[in-house]
């Protein structure tokens, strides 16, 4: 079997007329802090400092995107229904009215590409298993070719949920929203459960 080599071209980390690549560079020896950095990980959301995901955190069998859903669905059912997606909103401390916008917002974009049928349920349901189809920004290209708009809102609330008293964003805070325990964490705050996240 032939060996393949790339060129010194192909394996360049820095390109000189994007001068932020020079400032921000490659992290050397990674492998030392994370075991095979490589390697897209299924059940957690893995950095330097928590190299098997959040602690404590259980994934429950379901892909880091399961997991971020899944806090919405208060019954367990595998399904998020609007009004589960609001109490979810509700129990991150944010308002009635922003909470009941998202709900209608959040169910009324997902709903369709998760139903495991062609047919639409007027009740919005989002299927849990199916989350991997409603990948979202615009699929269509019509309005918005790079998903800027579903992004800077999810920022938006990213922000505003978890955002310290000197108004940053910690990096361990948007690693824990990708696997959901952000949101857990924002409840048992807010129930007053649970001390700073660390």
């Amino acid at each position: 079997m032939a060996t393949v080599e790339a060129t010194n071209e192909a394996m360049a980390t820095v390109a000189d007329k994007a001068p932020i690549t020079a400032e921000r560079k490659v992290p050397l020896h990674l492998d030392t802090k994370i075991p095979k950095p490589y390697l897209p990980r299924a059940l957690s959301a893995p950095d330097t400092e928590n190299v098997n995901g959040t602690w404590g955190h259980k994934h429950n069998n379901m892909s880091v995107l399961q997991q971020h859903v899944s806090f919405f669905d208060i019954d367990n059912d595998g399904i998020v229904y609007p009004w589960e997606t609001y109490k979810g909103f509700q129990a991150l401390g944010f308002n009635m009215i922003l909470s009941f916008i998202f709900s209608i917002f959040i169910n009324a974009a997902l709903s369709y590409p998760t139903l495991p049928t062609w047919l639409p349920s007027p009740f919005l349901p989002i299927y849990i298993q199916n989350i991997h189809k409603a990948k979202h920004g615009s699929d269509s290209g019509t309005y918005d070719t790079e998903g800027r708009i579903a992004s800077k809102f999810e920022w938006g609330v990213l922000y505003v949920l978890a955002r310290d008293e000197e108004g940053y964003l910690s990096k361990e805070a948007v690693r824990r929203c990708f696997d959901g325990s952000l949101f857990e964490y924002c409840a048992k705050v807010r129930k007053g459960t649970t001390g700073k996240m660390a």
